[in-house]
C-alpha cells in the first residue's frame, strides 16, 4: 500500500516533500488494474468470509477447536478486507489519498493487523491439525476449546502489538512533484531504526517462522497418512485420506505462492530503506511490482474459507442450508467443520493400536516358544 520513492523524500518545507526518483512505479496500467483487482477481492472475500462466519455461528457449534480458529480467521480477513475500498480509489486516483490522517494510520495499522493475525491463526490451525492427526491420544486433553480461546485472544493481542508501529509511521503528506496528498511512510534519521525494526519482524514473524512451523507439520501430517495408507486396506477410505492430503497440499501451496512474491519484493524495498539500493531503475521495478504482489497476498483472504471451510462435505451440507437449497432435515448433526480431518485421528488411533496388537501377538508367540 505504499509508494517506495517516499523513502527518499527531501523535506523542502515540513508539509511539502519531494521525492527524488519522482517518476518511480506511476504507470497508468496500474492506477487501472489495480483497483479492479482490489474490488474483486473485496466481493469474493466479503462474501466467502461472511458465509463461513455465517454457517459456523448458526449451525456448526464452536464446541471444536477446528471451528474457533476457522470462525477467527475469518473475522481477521474480513477486518481487513473492509479497508480495501479505500485502498481502491486511493490507487485509482493516482495516489492521492483523500480520507484524513486518522484513516491513513487506521487503515495501514488493519492491514498489517490482518497480515499477523491471519498468518498467526493459520500457523494454530496447522499444528492443532498435526496434533489432532498425528498425535490424537496425547494431544486430547490439551486440544479443548479453552485452550484454543486462549490461543486466539493472544493472537489478537499480538498481532494489535505488532501492528502498532506501522500505524505510528504512517501518515498523509503532500509530494510536491505530482502536487498530490498520499497516505505513505515518511523516514527520518530519528525513526530509521523504528521502520528497520517493523520491516524485519514483518519478514520474520509475519512470514519465515509461521511458514517453517506450517510446512513442517504438514509434512509431518502427510508422512503420518502416508504411514497410515500402508496398514488401512479399506480402499474408501484411502481414497479420502487422498483427498484430505490434497487438500493439506493446496493450503500449503497457497500460503506459499500467495506470500513469497511480496516478501521478496519487501526485502528489496527494506534494501532501498538502507539505501543498498539507489538506483532509480531499479526502484521504479520495486515500487511497479509492489502493488501486484500486494494483491496476489491478499488473494490468501479470498482462497482461506475456500481451502478451510468450502472444501468439508459438511460445511457445504449446511452452507446450502442456509441458502435455503436443501431441505433441514437432509443435514445430519456433525459439529467440526474439519470432519475429514477428525477421521484421520480415528484412523492414527486404529493403526496405533493395530500395530500395538501385532507387537503383543509377537511377544506371546515368543513366549510360547521358550515354553517349548
Amino acid at each position: 500500500m505504499e509508494n517506495s520513492t517516499m523513502r527518499e523524500a527531501m523535506t523542502l518545507r515540513p508539509e511539502w516533500i519531494y521525492v527524488k526518483c519522482n517518476m518511480s512505479g506511476r504507470h497508468s496500467f496500474i492506477f487501472t488494474l489495480i483497483p479492479v483487482v482490489y474490488a474483486s477481492t473485496f466481493v469474493i472475500g466479503m462474501v466467502g468470509n461472511s458465509m463461513v462466519v455465517a454457517v459456523i455461528y448458526r449451525y456448526m457449534t464452536l464446541k471444536t477447536v477446528a471451528n474457533v480458529f476457522v470462525l477467527n480467521l475469518a473475522v481477521s480477513d474480513l477486518t481487513f478486507i473492509i479497508t480495501l475500498p479505500m485502498w481502491a480509489v486511493f490507487t485509482a486516483s493516482g495516489y492521492q489519498w483523500m480520507f484524513g490522517g486518522f484513516l491513513c494510520k487506521a487503515s495501514a495499522g488493519l492491514t498489517m493487523f490482518n497480515l499477523y493475525s491471519s498468518i498467526f491463526f493459520l500457523t494454530a490451525l496447522s499444528i492443532d491439525r498435526y496434533l489432532a492427526i498425528v498425535h490424537p491420544m496425547r494431544s486430547r486433553q490439551r486440544r479443548t476449546v479453552l485452550y484454543a480461546r486462549v490461543t486466539c485472544v493472544l493472537v489478537w493481542i499480538f498481532a494489535l502489538l505488532l501492528s502498532v508501529p506501522t500505524a505510528l509511521t504512517r501518515d498523509t503528506m503532500h509530494i510536491a512533484d505530482h502536487n498530490i496528498t498520499t497516505c505513505g511512510t515518511l523516514q527520518p534519521d530519528e525513526s530509521r531504526p523504528l521502520l528497520l525494526a517493523s520491516n524485519l519482524t514483518k519478514s520474520i514473524l509475519g512470514f519465515l517462522v509461521p511458514f517453517i512451523i506450517i510446512i513442517t507439520c504438514y509434512c509431518l501430517i502427510g508422512r503420518a497418512l502416508v504411514g497410515a495408507q500402508s496398514i488401512q486396506k479399506n480402499v474408501s477410505s484411502r481414497s479420502r485420506d487422498d483427498e484430505v492430503l490434497r487438500m493439506l497440499v493446496a493450503a500449503v501451496l497457497a500460503f506459499f505462492l500467495c506470500w513469497v512474491p511480496h516478501q521478496v519484493f519487501h526485502f528489496m524495498e527494506l534494501l532501498a530503506q538502507l539505501k543498498v539500493i539507489n538506483n532509480c531503475a531499479i526502484v521504479d521495478v520495486i515500487d511497479t511490482a509492489m502493488p501486484f504482489t500486494i494483491c496476489i497476498a491478499f488473494l490468501n483472504s479470498c482462497v482461506n474459507p475456500i481451502l478451510y471451510g468450502f472444501v468439508g462435505q459438511n460445511f457445504r451440507n449446511n452452507l446450502f442450508r442456509l441458502l435455503h437449497c436443501a431441505p433441514a432435515g437432509s443435514i445430519g448433526p456433525h459439529p467440526s467443520i474439519c470432519s475429514k480431518m477428525s477421521n484421520l485421528s480415528t484412523l492414527s488411533t486404529r493403526a496405533s493400536a493395530v500395530l500395538c496388537i501385532s507387537n503383543k501377538n509377537k511377544a506371546a508367540m515368543v513366549n510360547m516358544s521358550d515354553v517349548k
